[in-house]
């Protein structure tokens, strides 16, 4: 797909006039049942034996025929419903880009004949930066409201205000004149729910009363968001990326960017983050960005009956999704380059730089924080960096590796224990187990408790005059002559030691709870839990190195520097989360010790494997999901891969002209192959084409409607001249349209890395092995998933279709 020449074949273009979908991805998930099945539903299974017969179909590529062969079969009648996908199946990126390009031709032709015409062709030339522009504006707009709701209600644990109820703490004692400077967060507007019930703002009762309403708050949050998941949409949870880079990558999941998935989700988002589980909210930002892209397009027929031009839509909507989750357009634009879209032409770059602009326009003017930031943990560093701090810069990339690799596999490991065990069928009971640990380890430590967003402003934060919090608990000396905000030769207070043991606990229950959190049945973000990684960075350390009286160490810098190669470490983003990063500080001078830790940390986790963590989660889900980052060194050849096998039936095959309808009829009831190669006869073996299940069924349902003499021993021609029948024979049925006369080939000795490369740069779903022209056999998507999973030693059988 890099190239436009690759798609150029000529193929039959009249057939897809009338192509529409068969059902959209807005279909809504009505029942509490639905679950994700793929054992009866494998994608490419176009010449397996273990899936159910008639079940499921697919398409493949359109076919490319000679000119004479295109006018016949333009006086042929386009059969309705030919082409389209059903549920869990893989999109064909050639065929879909032809019709594109079709469609594209029809209006340019049409233009010059009206001014309605002209007025459609400019329509349709300016839908796209239409629809990125709507999904801008519906993304930024759910962000803000998602940031608000999930402030007031993470305070609504610990108190109301009783002035205003719909204020969050913070704005409650904006208008106070009775607060203090040390204690700037109370005020006699906010009451917590000790002084409401009891009476009483101090003591042990007053500490036990808001310890239980903490608890009480969680659990019905928690218990609220996994009951709505499980009821209303049960694609709602989780992050949203992992399944998102494989609908990106064409396979196609109805339902999971419907409507009913955005309301839940952005319903539920808010409860999960206000539980306070260890979570954040900026992973499923992402997929409710692609809700609304995918919601939008719906809109414009350009993108609604073209599944591969709805793609380019989805990609530009999670540039903006990451865009309102961090602040950062930039950093938004390359993570969907880098690390979740599957195709991505210029074109689609501009419009997701496009997307992200106006998503971060409209969260701006929202201004959820009052701080007229896109972020709640916005910071501005002013001190440069000095050479000797690259070694720790590196240092903490070092341990973001290891971090992400211990990350990785522990997760992985308790999700695939959740699913093989009778605890994964109890997922309600699941998420208030967690929610429960939590609440009640998190409540006595004040780092803890905080919202995560709020955390990490207070770690990022550099202490000054006007900073109450423990970490800038300096020992003033009266009479010493240096100014007041010179803190770095004033010995640290007792409060600066308590913060940093509260931290480093904080520290072992973040990193304990986050493996256990990440992947249950509520919208779970991994962004933010993994920046809280390594806050606990002793600053004292380089001390000696610094001349009396510089400031030369800055500490939220070492965090910020650890929490990027954190994040580095599980998702394995090296260029979009340096930007990303660089976009939240605002400091150009610090990309050096960015690019140090992030690269560093790529390199550590990728020595305990290569698999980011949402990867990883593609393998145990066994979404057939052909990674472009993952390298295929073996020397197997197509002929050791494809099917049938040595010990395997032979190929199910059509010929062109000697079969029956009531033949066809019976190798699709007697078969549960998805596709049929068409060869010219038993004896010779030569390949015409390929026809599949789906498009099979239908002509020939289509045909016993709409055209009259179609009986079951009516003969079925795919060639281009009808043989001659005797005078009493029925009238044949010619489904030329219907076959793809230029399926992908390679011959038997074709490198298995070439064929790989292939169907990961033209996006394929089988390919035809063949031999002197004659047809041996046929290798799926599937096929090559399994190879992969064999040379790596794993058990294929183990990991697709779980």
């Amino acid at each position: 797909m890099e190239s436009e020449q690759l798609f150029h074949r000529g193929y039959y273009r009249n057939s897809y006039n009338s192509i529409t979908s068969a059902s959209s991805d807005e279909e809504l998930l009505d029942g509490a049942g639905v679950i994700m099945d793929f054992q009866t539903s494998e994608d490419d299974n176009l010449l397996d034996g273990d899936t159910v017969v008639g079940t499921h179909y697919t398409m493949t590529n359109g076919g490319s025929i000679n000119s004479s062969t295109h006018l016949l079969d333009l006086l042929d009648e386009p059969i309705p419903g030919v082409g389209t996908y059903d549920d869990f199946h893989t999109i064909d990126w050639v065929r879909e880009k032809c019709k594109d390009r079709e469609r594209h031709r029809r209006i340019n032709s049409k233009k010059k004949e009206s001014a309605w015409e002209m007025t459609k062709s400019l329509y349709d030339a300016w839908s796209g930066w239409l629809v990125v522009t709507l999904t801008g504006l519906a993304s930024g707009a759910l962000a803000g409201l998602i940031d608000i709701a999930a402030d007031w209600m993470t305070d609504l644990k610990e108190g109301v205000c009783l002035s205003a109820l719909w204020y969050n703490h913070e704005q409650c004692c904006w208008g106070s004149n009775e607060t203090t400077f040390e204690e700037r967060d109370k005020c006699p507007q906010w009451k917590t729910w000790a002084e409401l019930i009891i009476g009483q703002a101090e003591g042990p009762g007053s500490y036990i009363m808001n310890y239980i309403m903490y608890i009480f708050w969680a659990l019905s949050f928690a218990f609220l968001a996994v009951s709505l998941v499980k009821v209303f949409a049960p694609y709602a949870c989780g992050s949203g990326i992992p399944e998102i880079k494989t609908i990106l990558s064409g396979f196609i999941i109805r339902g999971y960017l419907g409507k009913w998935t955005l309301m839940i989700k952005t319903i539920t988002l808010v409860l999960a983050v206000a539980s306070g589980l260890s979570l954040g909210k900026e992973g499923p930002l992402v997929h409710v960005a692609c809700c609304c892209g995918n919601i939008f397009s719906y809109l414009f027929p350009k993108y609604s009956t073209n599944e591969a031009k709805k793609r380019e839509v989805l990609s530009a909507a999670s540039a903006a999704g990451v865009s309102v989750a961090f602040g950062a357009p930039i950093g938004g634009v390359l993570f969907s380059l880098e690390e979740v879209s599957y195709y991505f032409p210029l074109k689609t770059l501009w419009r997701s730089f496009f997307a992200a602009l106006v998503a971060a326009f409209v969260l701006r003017s929202i201004n959820p924080f009052g701080n007229s930031r896109l972020v709640l943990f916005y910071v501005e560093y002013h001190t440069p960096w000095y050479l000797f701090e690259l070694f720790p810069f590196i240092l903490l990339g070092v341990f973001g590796g290891l971090w992400g690799a211990f990350f990785i596999r522990a997760n992985i490991a308790w999700c695939r224990r959740r699913k093989s065990t009778r605890f994964g069928k109890y997922p309600v009971l699941e998420v208030i187990i967690v929610a429960a640990i939590t609440a009640v380890i998190a409540f006595p430590n004040p780092y803890t408790r905080l919202n995560t967003s709020e955390l990490i402003k207070e770690l990022f934060t550099d202490c000054g005059p006007l900073e109450s919090s423990s970490l800038c608990d300096y020992r003033n000396d009266m009479n010493a002559s240096k100014i007041v905000d010179d803190i770095p030769d004033r010995p640290a207070g007792i409060g600066v030691y308590s913060a940093i043991w509260q931290l480093c606990l904080a520290l072992i229950f973040k990193i304990i709870m986050t493996v256990f959190t990440f992947g249950i049945k509520v919208p779970s973000g991994l962004f933010i839990p993994s920046m809280l990684a390594y806050y606990h960075h002793d600053w004292f350390i380089f001390k000696e190195w610094c001349e009396v009286g510089a400031d030369c160490i800055t500490p939220g810098l070492y965090a910020m520097v650890g929490a990027a190669a954190c994040l580095g470490g599980v998702t394995r983003m090296t260029v979009s989360l340096v930007v990303i990063v660089f976009e939240l500080t605002g400091g150009l001078e610090y990309i050096v010790p960015l690019m140090a830790a992030v690269m560093t940390s790529k390199w550590v986790g990728d020595a305990f494997g290569r698999e980011g963590i949402y990867e990883a989660h593609i393998r145990l889900n066994g979404y057939p999901f052909l990674d472009a980052k993952e390298e295929f060194t073996h020397t197997t050849l197509a002929a050791d891969v494809m099917r049938p096998r040595r010990n395997d039936p032979p190929l199910a095959v059509l010929t062109q002209d000697n079969m029956t309808v009531d033949d066809i009829e019976n190798m699709i009831n007697e078969t549960s192959y998805n596709g049929f190669p068409v060869i010219m006869s038993k004896e010779s073996q030569r390949l015409v084409g390929f026809a599949l299940r789906r498009d099979l069924t239908i002509a020939i349902e289509s045909a016993r409607k709409k055209q009259e003499g179609i009986v079951g021993s009516s003969r079925v021609c795919f060639a281009q001249h009808t043989p001659s029948l005797p005078a009493e024979s029925p009238r044949p049925l010619k489904l030329r349209s219907i076959l793809d006369m230029s399926p992908f080939t390679v011959t038997d000795h074709t490198p298995m890395e070439i064929v790989v490369d292939i169907f990961r740069k033209l996006g394929l779903r089988q390919c035809l092995v063949t031999h002197n022209g004659r047809l041996l056999g046929i290798i799926t998507k599937k096929d090559i998933l399994r190879h992969m999973a064999q040379t790596a030693n794993q058990d294929p059988a183990s990991i697709m279709f779980n």
